[in-house]
Order: C-alpha cells, then sequence, then structure tokens
C-alpha cells in the first residue's frame, strides 16, 4: 500500500461524449491488457484494477460516504513511514474497494459535501485573512454524521482515533467544515471541477462536463457560492510518535487526518449552506 498515483483528470477533452468516452474506454483496454495490464482511464496509463477503482469511484460515483447513504464496501488502511523532525508519523490511507469480488486498492475516497467557492474577504487588523483561498485549499461542508462515519472506517481499518484537527464544527447547522488543501504547485495536477449535464437525468443517464479546475472556477464571479455535490479526496494521516519507534494505536494516542480534494462532482448551488465568511475564531485569535 502506501502508492497512489497523481490522477489528471484535465488530459481527456471534456468535449468528448460519454459514448465516445465508452468505446474509445473498450478500445484502449483491449489494446493495452494484451501487453502489461495497463489500461488508459481519463488518458492517464494505470494498472487495470486500478483502473476498475477509478471507474467505480470517479465515473460511477460508487461506495462513498453520504447522507442516508448505504454502508460504503471499503476498507481502510495506512501505512505509517519514518516521521519528519518533529516526530510526527505520516502514512497515506489507502481505500481497498471490493467490486464484483474484486478487490481493488485506490488512494482516493468519495463524500457528498458541499464545497463554498464564495469569496474570503475579511481583514483583521489591516491583514487579509484566509489567503490563497480557492488556490491551495477550500473549505468544504458535510453533516457531522456522514464524518463520524468516516472516522468509524478509519477505525476498524487502522486501530486509529481520530482528532478533529482541522475541522470547525458548527452546532448551528449540524454541519463540519474540513480545509482541504488543493494540487497548486507547477507539476501538480489540479482539482478538476465538473458540472452536471442534465439536472434532471437519474441513474445512469447523468453526466458531467469538467469546467476547468476548481481554481479557474473559483476566479469566475458567477460561480462564487456554494456548491453540492461529490467531493474525491486524497486523505494523509498523521501521528505523533519518537523517531526510533513507529507509534501503535494505543489507549489516547489519536490520529490527525488530513484532506485533499482533488475533484469534485457539482449537482449545483445550493442556497441552504451559509457559507464561513471569516476566520473561525478558534483557529486564529
Amino acid at each position: 500500500g502506501g502508492h497512489r498515483t497523481m490522477i489528471n483528470e484535465a488530459i481527456i477533452l471534456p468535449k468528448i461524449s460519454a459514448d465516445d468516452q465508452v468505446a474509445q474506454r473498450d478500445v484502449e483496454e483491449e489494446s493495452n491488457a494484451n501487453a502489461t495490464n495497463m489500461v488508459l482511464w481519463r488518458g492517464n496509463l494505470v494498472a487495470e484494477k486500478e483502473a476498475m477503482a477509478l471507474r467505480h469511484v470517479f465515473d460511477d460515483m460508487q461506495d462513498h460516504f453520504g447522507h442516508q447513504r448505504a454502508d460504503p464496501r471499503v476498507r481502510f488502511n495506512a501505512n505509517l513511514v519514518r516521521p519528519s523532525r518533529d516526530g510526527m508519523w505520516f502514512g497515506d490511507l489507502d481505500f481497498t474497494y471490493n467490486i464484483n469480488g474484486e478487490h481493488c486498492n485506490l488512494g482516493y475516497i468519495g463524500m457528498d459535501v458541499c464545497v463554498d467557492l464564495c469569496p474570503k474577504l475579511v481583514h483583521k487588523h489591516g491583514q487579509l485573512r484566509l489567503k490563497n483561498y480557492g488556490k491551495s485549499w477550500v473549505y468544504v461542508y458535510l453533516p457531522q454524521l456522514t464524518l463520524d462515519k468516516f472516522k468509524s472506517y478509519v477505525k476498524t481499518g487502522t486501530g486509529w482515533d481520530v482528532t478533529n484537527e482541522g475541522t470547525v464544527y458548527d452546532p448551528n447547522r449540524n454541519l463540519v467544515a474540513i480545509e482541504a488543501m488543493l494540487h497548486h504547485q507547477p507539476g501538480q495536477p489540479k482539482p478538476s471541477f465538473w458540472a452536471v449535464k442534465d439536472k434532471d437525468a437519474s441513474g445512469g443517464d447523468i453526466c458531467f462536463s469538467r469546467m476547468g479546475s476548481v481554481q479557474e472556477v473559483n476566479a469566475l464571479p458567477h460561480q462564487q457560492h456554494v456548491h453540492r455535490g461529490v467531493g474525491i479526496f486524497s486523505v494523509t494521516m498523521e501521528v505523533e510518535g519518537t523517531p526510533n519507534f513507529q507509534p501503535t494505536p494505543r489507549e489516547g494516542e489519536e490520529a490527525n487526518l488530513s484532506f485533499t480534494l482533488v475533484s469534485v462532482r457539482t449537482w449545483g448551488i445550493t442556497d441552504c449552506v451559509a457559507p464561513i465568511v471569516h476566520s473561525p475564531p478558534d483557529k486564529w485569535s
């Protein structure tokens, strides 16, 4: 475990229709399967089983966490690696999906969330707060119950209890805000923002088109709202330890999680969720 392919969804042109994509996918799979079992998924060359999992999570949006959804058929794994100088041990969460009896590993997990692209422009003592918002990080909002379910899977799969680090609970709305990181450095594929084409379609007819990166969409005034949809994340676990001994889940020891938003599939703008417009008081004093 621990290996995570950097996925770039910007490679495939958004103008290709769903039927063309399926046809193209079949051709690619046949031609590649004979060689090394590598296949193309949205222009990314990946192992066959990983492609199965990518389609399952990104294209079919299966087994993701959400309000009133069935329990996802996925197992969480974490492999903590040698620490940084300050004694924190890190590990990428790895997710094993059961897809028709095949166990496929993937570095990504989906959750029903709202992604907040509202401008954040509050000044405090003349300093701009929440800087780089929409470029290097965004708030995603999700029900407390969804996050609790996610944490229970972490506990079952890895043994670790999870702290509330990096999350802000809003008791008025029963929602949690997570500070989700965005890839934005040169050489890192930026997260893709997809919007549903036909809001009234259902089931297998639902089709999304790529509007650009989250950063590009965030710069468009008419998109600066809260968007409801499915966020797909990579997740890293961080545990305090000592340089020589890998920490193990013990009473009182807890792990921090950090979420990186790699893709979002939106159903549209929602007015039901009020955005955070200022720095949460418990974060910066």
